[in-house]
């Protein structure tokens, strides 16, 4: 892929629902290329207290120039005040696949 880098970003949502339509639009706007959505259990400190709390994970696999525009998106249709959004970059993977996440998040020609 050459010049192509890669991310995972973590995010969390309060509920089923919301992560997949996070998800859905991520994929829709081709943003993402792939979005895995599971339960997790979260505890955390919120405003001086601590909190558990049953939530969704979504996992979102993306070119690293997405990432900032994957944060303001989610930003604008998440329903916390600060939401998770953490991003990794992918060192290595299998070249197929990596190959894929570009093409799925590249704009399709416009004829």
């Amino acid at each position: 892929m050459g010049a192509l880098m890669f991310s995972i970003i973590y995010i969390t949502a309060g509920n089923s629902e919301e992560a997949r339509r996070i998800g859905k639009k991520l994929i829709e706007e081709r943003l993402a290329a792939c979005v895995n959505i599971f339960p997790i259990t979260s505890i955390y400190r919120w405003k001086d207290d601590i909190e558990e709390s049953d939530e969704f994970g979504m996992i979102v696999k993306t070119k690293t120039e997405k990432v900032k525009e994957i944060e303001k998106r989610v930003k604008q249709l998440h329903s916390y005040e600060v939401p998770c959004v953490l991003s990794f970059d992918v060192g290595e993977g299998s070249a197929e696949y990596l190959k894929w996440i570009g093409e799925s998040v590249t704009n399709p020609v416009q004829m």
